[in-house]
């Protein structure tokens, strides 16, 4: 089980602040079960950003749908024709989700409108890669789609470290450097001067407070 809570409303609204259309993805998996992100959710935030835009003047155009799971290339290969029509695209997954939704669609933008705190869930059969660090507090908006925190193996926040060699981490030959991978993603979008944005240390307390957490829905507990 993953749990993840939307970021506010103007914060999402900052990261596309420059668009005209934009296509707000919920996803029907874990997020739909917490209640944040599933088709329910992404209509009234996409009726609030409307609404935002609609009030300073500036009409904001969305398109809204609802992916089975975000964090299956099969299910996001199907958004192509509306991701392409759009100026940017809103993931209301988990931080698996918009990494998916922006490699498939390396340029357009791909922004985060959740922040992943909590994952439970199967321990066997199968095989997974980790995608998202919950640190309960997303950049993807800022870092091309691309989570620092578990895909740089050293989690630098403002990389890279120096290390790395043709694109490849310094730990292992045979890792991509996550920081190449962020800088070649903002290039093909345009968009290397968000790059100058210094982040701050991450605040870990808003996910990690130590020992093995239980999350339980407020509205069902007794």
């Amino acid at each position: 089980m993953i749990v993840a809570e939307q970021k506010p409303i103007a914060e999402i609204a900052g990261y596309i602040d420059d668009c005209n259309k934009v296509l707000l993805v919920g996803c029907a998996g874990c997020v739909s079960i917490c209640l944040t992100g599933g088709e329910k959710e992404t209509g009234i935030l996409a009726a609030a950003l409307r609404i935002k835009r609609r009030l300073e003047g500036r009409p904001l155009e969305t398109v809204t749908c609802t992916a089975t799971r975000q964090c299956d290339p099969e299910y996001i290969d199907d958004l192509a024709d509306l991701v392409m029509d759009a100026d940017a695209v809103i993931s209301l997954a988990c931080g698996v989700g918009p990494q998916y939704l922006a490699a498939r669609f390396p340029d357009k933008q791909v922004v985060p409108a959740m922040n992943t705190s909590f994952a439970g869930g199967s321990n066997g059969h199968g095989v997974w890669e980790e995608y998202c660090g919950l640190c309960g507090d997303c950049v993807l908006s800022l870092t091309g789609g691309i989570c620092p925190i578990i895909r740089c193996a050293k989690s630098i926040l403002n990389g890279p470290c120096g290390g790395s060699q043709y694109g490849k981490c310094e730990i292992n030959k045979d890792i991509d450097c996550a920081w190449q991978l962020i800088h070649d993603r903002l290039k093909a979008q345009g968009r290397l001067e968000t790059l100058k944005q210094v982040l701050p240390p991450k605040d870990w307390s808003r996910s990690r407070d130590g020992g093995p957490r239980k999350i339980s829905r407020e509205d069902v507990m007794t």
